[in-house]
C-alpha cells in the first residue's frame, strides 16, 4: 500500500475544513499512513468460518415484561403542579416565537 501523501492529507483537511499547518501535513500523514496500514492488515484476516458480530461476548436481554400496573389519574399526576391547563402542566414560555419556529 503507497503511503498517503502530504497533498492527499491537505485535501482530507480541506473537506473536513481543518486548518492545519505545513508541520501538521507532514506529521499527519505518518500517522495516517500508520493507520491505514492497520487497517489494511485487519483486512487481510481471513475469516470465512468466523460468523459477523455486533459485540465481542454474548448479550442476553434483562428486560423485564411489561405488566400493567396502577398509575396516577391526571388530576393526582397534576395535584402538585404550580399551574395546569386542560390536563397538562403549564410552564413559562421560555422562546420566542421567532426562535422557536
Amino acid at each position: 500500500m503507497a503511503a498517503i501523501s502530504r497533498e492527499e492529507v491537505a485535501h482530507l483537511a480541506r473537506l473536513s475544513r481543518l486548518a492545519v499547518t505545513e508541520e501538521e501535513l507532514g506529521t499527519l500523514a505518518g500517522q495516517l499512513d500508520v493507520i491505514l496500514q492497520a487497517v489494511a492488515q485487519v483486512g487481510e484476516v481471513t475469516a470465512a468460518d468466523i460468523p459477523p458480530t455486533s459485540h465481542s461476548v454474548p448479550l442476553t436481554n434483562v428486560l423485564r415484561d411489561d405488566v400493567v400496573a396502577p398509575c396516577l389519574s391526571p388530576q393526582e399526576a397534576l395535584s402538585g403542579a404550580p399551574d395546569a391547563e386542560e390536563q397538562r402542566f403549564r410552564v413559562p414560555r421560555i422562546l420566542d416565537e421567532d426562535v422557536a419556529s
